[in-house]
């Protein structure tokens, strides 16, 4: 098993030589921008987005969709952030970028299709987690839900970017039916879709404990910051694939690192009907998937 996730420089090289590697838009960094002062206004926020007519359709389309399940309809992007909330506007913003920068790429669609349809479980799987889970302390749900839905961000950077690399990855995969992906990954290129994610974070300038969440969610013990957050989206990863996986792929599912459950205070009996519970939730993902271009 690889026992690192850190980013190195052959990882920087690899994406920093990628050409037209997409960035999230203006309105995104200004959101964040305008969020980092304690006095924000809900009025503030929604002015800024209004410069992105685009992007404030999709907000109001998510505040609309059962993601949130709101009793009335919203018609303005201030209702929504005075609704919401500004930390779920925010990562709503950066969810609807994500899933529009890599929409209709013409490479492998079914492994796209595959890829956004385990993203978005996982993050809907962190955020039923970051309801539930007390014990480290509060995880905002939308914040959680950013962090499962980018963890793999660095597999459809290969996919999309690196052709060459994600066929020896598959053709790898034909053979080898028992290693886990980032092991798989290491042996085969020399580096793994976490450290590829976590350098992507970086040059995207998102929260640091995002990035830290993507880098380490397969080895969450060695992030460095006391962060429930990648314990979350680790937990979050291993039961969305153990949830949807079917029996064919069912030697993806992999395992969950020593001490996850125990760090993050749940018992069997919390985990006992989460399937059932996940695949409800699940159920919302419609506009999200919309987005991303799945049918």
């Amino acid at each position: 098993m690889v026992a690192t996730a850190t980013i190195d420089n052959r990882v920087k090289q690899v994406v920093s030589n990628i050409r037209n590697l997409p960035t999230p838009p203006i309105v995104f960094h200004q959101i964040q921008k305008v969020m980092s002062d304690p006095k924000v206004s809900a009025v503030r926020v929604a002015s800024v987005l209004a410069e992105d007519p685009a992007m404030s359709v999709k907000v109001l389309k998510l505040t609309n969709s059962a993601f949130y399940g709101l009793s009335r309809e919203v018609d303005s992007v201030r209702q929504a952030v005075v609704i919401v909330g500004l930390e779920a506007v925010k990562n709503l913003v950066l969810s609807a970028s994500v899933l529009d920068m890599f929409k209709g790429k013409d490479v492998d669609q079914d492994f796209q299709e595959k890829f956004w349809r385990h993203s978005l479980a996982t993050g809907f799987c962190c955020r039923i987690l970051a309801r539930q889970i007390k014990s480290r302390g509060t995880v905002d749900p939308d914040a959680a839900f950013s962090a499962g839905l980018l963890h793999d961000i660095g597999k459809i950077i290969v996919s999309s970017f690196l052709p060459d690399e994600h066929l020896r990855l598959q053709q790898e995969r034909e053979t080898d039916k028992v290693s886990e992906d980032y092991d798989l990954e290491q042996r085969t290129l020399g580096y793994t879709h976490a450290q590829v994610g976590g350098f992507l974070a970086m040059r995207w300038k998102l929260p640091k404990r995002l990035g830290n969440a993507i880098t380490y969610h397969h080895h969450p013990q060695l992030n460095d910051l006391e962060d429930p957050l990648v314990y979350l989206v680790h937990l979050a990863n291993f039961l969305a694939k153990s949830t949807f996986y079917d029996r064919e792929n069912a030697y993806l599912i992999g395992s969950l690192q020593q001490g996850v459950v125990d760090y993050l205070g749940i018992s069997d009996d919390d985990l006992a009907d989460f399937d059932e519970t996940l695949g409800e939730e699940y159920l919302k993902a419609e506009t999200f998937m919309q987005m991303a271009g799945i049918t």
